[in-house]
């Protein structure tokens, strides 16, 4: 995919505009016009009481021998992460109205500067983030898909050029809006489409909506051309699928999944899925979790062939991003695992989760045993000092790890010290 000078080319205005004005504010800014509306544009500060008492707070956090942890960046409601492929700057979206983008200009492995991305442009949780190799951002909302070209480039201008692959409204049917399950991760797979995770608004959703989850991809994972069109539904069954990535070996894909609410502390599991081809079906809302049958369909015959998860979770830890370690930072141990974050539990009488876990495979693709706590401190006897969200590899190998609650990005490394 090339781009176009219609696509490359600036403005320098910097506005807010209401959020009702999607279509106006893209017409604006895709016909390379100004909006003409100025506004201030500051930075997040780095330094002070808060960062410190973050750091403060890492030193709680247990971590292999010869791995470390710090601070990487403030950033606001830090959600999934999207590294620039010429490691420029880092974009993290947010569950709220803001995409954020992060840049280490003096590459010492803190950041310097964090601002909003594209801030004339209004946003409807702007969740998932994703990178083409090609240097195209893909920011999946609540109901849009925006791609925005060379965005590594050019977010320095408050005014950038945005495509709207999947307009307003049609991501999911408009009445399927809520408020709940309303992550959008996604990734550019090995086929270059677009893959985006559609969650569904219901904690066990009604049969005679099951037909419409289907149809539309909600209850699973979509793919499309990264110009929107051809979409299919990629994989269903999976009730609020939030974190996925490719394993560069055998070009399957992994997602994690999370479980019904409601059921017990211990079940049912939460679950980290092999996605081995197209047209698999994991199994929800007849299980819940795992072989847990959930109480609204334990009288109902789940559909044939229903594919079970490779790593059953701890119930209730809220697993959430997934990475696939392809850097050479790491012991020879790592290279090839499986990051994963646990945001942590919220209905559960003894809180789990809120830590980073590593999943090791076998020759064949498939894991060689349960998951492994990778980096834990931050469920403090059942008092969050922060809840991991995201997990992202930067090019010299080290990682990041993105926290909502705290709104940070934490780094981490090795040096074998």
């Amino acid at each position: 995919m090339k781009l176009s000078m219609k696509k490359l080319a600036l403005v320098t205005a910097i506005a807010v505009v209401p959020f009702g004005a999607y279509a106006d504010e893209l017409e604006t800014l895709g016909a390379m016009h100004q909006t003409n509306n100025p506004v201030d544009w500051p930075t997040i500060p780095q330094t002070g009481p808060k960062a410190d008492q973050v750091r403060q707070n890492l030193k709680k956090i247990k971590l292999p021998p010869g791995f470390h942890i710090d601070l990487y960046a403030l950033v606001p409601d830090a959600r999934h992460i999207a590294v620039g492929p010429q490691g420029i700057v880092t974009f993290v979206g947010t569950r709220k109205t803001k995409v954020w983008a992060v840049t280490d200009r003096s590459r010492g492995g803190v950041a310097d500067e964090v601002k909003e991305f594209a801030p004339t442009l209004p946003k409807k949780i702007p969740n998932g983030a994703c990178f083409s190799k090609d240097g195209f951002l893909y920011v999946v909302e609540q109901n849009r898909v925006v791609e925005y070209p060379a965005a590594e480039f050019f977010y320095e201008s408050p005014d950038v050029v945005p495509n709207a692959i999947v307009p307003e409204g049609k991501l999911i049917p408009k009445e399927e809006e809520s408020y709940n399950h309303t992550a959008r991760p996604c990734r550019i797979g090995p086929d270059n489409k677009l893959y985006i995770q559609l969650g569904q608004p219901y904690n066990v959703p009604p049969k005679e909506k099951l037909d419409l989850y289907h149809k539309t991809g909600m209850m699973g994972i979509i793919r499309m051309d990264r110009d929107g069109k051809n979409r299919e539904v990629y994989a269903t069954g999976l009730r609020n699928a939030v974190g996925m990535d490719f394993n560069p070996k055998d070009k399957t894909l992994w997602t994690n999944d999370n479980q019904v609410d409601g059921m017990g502390d211990e079940q049912p599991p939460g679950e980290m899925n092999r996605v081995a081809k197209a047209g698999l079906d994991f199994g929800f809302p007849w299980y819940g979790g795992g072989h847990t049958r959930t109480n609204e369909y334990k009288n109902d015959t789940p559909p044939a062939g229903v594919v079970f998860p490779e790593v059953e979770q701890a119930a209730h830890a809220a697993d959430l991003g997934l990475l696939f370690y392809t850097g050479t930072m790491f012991p020879a141990k790592y290279h090839g695992a499986i990051f994963s974050t646990q945001h942590g539990s919220w209905n559960r009488t003894v809180p789990v989760g809120a830590r980073v876990l590593v999943t090791f495979l076998k020759q064949d693709g498939h894991v060689a045993g349960p998951s492994q706590p990778f980096a834990e401190g931050w469920n403090d006897n059942g008092y969050y000092l922060g809840r991991p969200v995201d997990v992202a590899q930067l090019h010299d190998g080290s990682i990041l790890v993105s926290d909502d609650l705290v709104g940070a990005l934490y780094r981490i490394w090795y040096d074998g010290k």
